[in-house]
């Protein structure tokens, strides 16, 4: 028997079968082949269609089904991993009312910043663990206040996870985790929170159905099942935000252990046992997929908008031929520092860890007659990697103290330049593992359906293909200390 994981992701919709005995992928497969643009109709703003993700999902499942290994009549249930914090609005019939205003669209910082202001900054952070901010409910704020005929006619509101699983099984649900991403959830009543509903307005008629997290969400429709060479009535048991996901996929489920991912943006992801929050909510803090009234694991995440779009935008503008894996191999021929040059990797919308700042990607130092394609590609990933030390810092102010960081051996980690700065300049020994969100997908739905009877049981197969300690920490200290001080001129 098999399970079937779903990453709806920024770039690509991909796709991975799982053996439930093994716990090992038999197959993966991705669509588009092309990275998905995101439409920017004004600076800052961010949007993509729902339905696109819905036809790319169908499109990538067939192109696993065409693949040999395995019978897509024996898979048994269905996971969903997703991009976090998008608005999703459909309305009576199920139909999508408009484009999703997805987790970097920066729209709604001053109605978020305003809420945060009037309900009270320390009851938001005591109640909801973060300020309102740009996420969820701000952006539904934002629709409510500049879209008033389609926000009448809104019926549900959903995170793009719960729009794939409504798609399936034409059930809409939500959850703890995904309330909590969307700042509609209070820790501390355990319910919808009244000051954030309230302020903005809401009908709490506009909340799906709250479900745990690992449970039935609905069967796969028969319709759906027959176009896509599945079983009719398989269950969709498992939803959760990619970086929450990620975590699960890496084993990160007690309270100290930490992952790390290096995507389209950039997180760092600690498991607590405590309702923490940063009080300027540089880090966020969200329930973690094994979160419960008795069992309070929060997931305290540090996001970083600019990570691999900084790395594919350098890529399409100085090589648009190349591959990402000739570009690491060129990075590596530039020495440490990239003589000199220096990027800030922040141009994909507002930065939470900046306090909400944006400050734009910047190219900085360039010298004429000394760089050239590998210190532009080396000082890209230098950035990034300076800039994950920046957020981790933040982390360790408000008491994560990781002794080892675990990570899936793709994206930005495939790239040994990146993987090296990165425990360099953090000085924290990483773990790489052959997992990613849709590996996790998949065994949250075994999870979820009951396969497992725990998630640390989903992960006794569990496999380590590469431990990095750090060696060039001193090397990268004063490199990194003018790097810094470029940020904040910058602030």
């Amino acid at each position: 028997m098999y399970l079937l994981g779903i990453d709806i992701g920024t770039s690509s919709i991909k796709v991975s079968v799982v053996d439930i005995q093994s716990q090992k992928r038999v197959a993966t497969t991705q669509y588009p082949d092309e990275e998905v643009q995101i439409r920017s109709l004004q600076p800052g703003w961010a949007e993509q269609s729902p339905e696109d993700w819905w036809q790319n999902t169908m499109k990538a499942i067939l192109r696993l089904n065409a693949t040999a290994g395995f019978n897509a009549h024996d898979i048994v249930a269905i996971g969903i991993a997703y991009q976090m914090h998008g608005l999703v609005v459909v309305d009576k019939e199920q139909q999508v009312l408009r484009d999703s205003i997805i987790w970097c669209d920066s729209r709604a910082v001053e109605l978020g910043e305003n809420a945060f202001d009037t309900i009270g900054q320390e009851k938001c952070l005591q109640h909801i663990l973060n300020s309102p901010g740009n996420f969820t409910a701000s952006k539904l704020a934002w629709v409510k206040q500049n879209e008033p005929e389609l926000y009448e006619k809104i019926d549900q509101v959903m995170l793009p996870g719960d729009f794939i699983a409504m798609k399936f099984t034409g059930k809409i649900t939500t959850s703890i985790a995904a309330l909590s991403e969307g700042m509609f959830w209070d820790f501390r009543e355990h319910e919808l929170s009244a000051e954030v509903m309230g302020y903005y307005g809401f009908d709490g008629k506009l909340i799906p159905e709250i479900k745990p997290l690992f449970s039935v969400h609905g069967l796969l429709k028969t319709d759906v099942a027959v176009l896509l060479g599945l079983q009719p009535g398989i269950p969709v048991t498992y939803k959760s935000g990619d970086q929450p996901n990620n975590a699960l996929s890496l084993n990160v489920i007690r309270p100290g252990e930490v992952a790390a991912t290096a995507g389209t943006s950039g997180v760092i992801y600690g498991v607590s046992d405590a309702l923490t929050y940063d009080t300027q909510s540089r880090v966020n803090t969200f329930a973690h997929v094994t979160y419960s009234k008795t069992q309070q694991h929060t997931g305290v995440l540090l996001c970083i908008n600019g990570t691999g779009s900084m790395y594919r935008w350098a890529k399409h503008n100085f090589a648009p031929n190349l591959s990402y894996a000739v570009l690491n191999d060129m990075a590596a021929t530039a020495p440490i520092g990239s003589k000199g040059l220096k990027v800030l990797p922040f141009g994909n919308g507002a930065e939470r860890m900046l306090n909400n700042k944006y400050t734009g990607a910047q190219l900085l130092g360039i010298d004429l007659n000394l760089h050239g394609q590998p210190e532009i590609f080396r000082a890209v990933q230098e950035g990034i990697a300076f800039a994950f030390r920046y957020g981790l810092d933040i982390m360790r102010e408000n008491g994560m103290q990781p002794k080892v960081i675990r990570a899936g051996l793709t994206n930005l980690f495939l790239s040994e330049v990146f993987a090296q700065t990165f425990v360099d300049i953090t000085g924290i020994p990483v773990e790489l593992y052959e997992s990613d969100g849709s590996v996790g997908a998949a065994l949250g739905a075994g999870i979820g359906a009951g396969i497992f009877k725990s998630a640390e049981e989903a992960f006794t197969r569990h496999a380590l293909i590469k431990y990095l300690e750090p060696k060039n920490t001193e090397a990268y200290e004063p490199i990194y200390g003018e790097w810094k001080n470029l940020l904040n001129n910058a602030l």
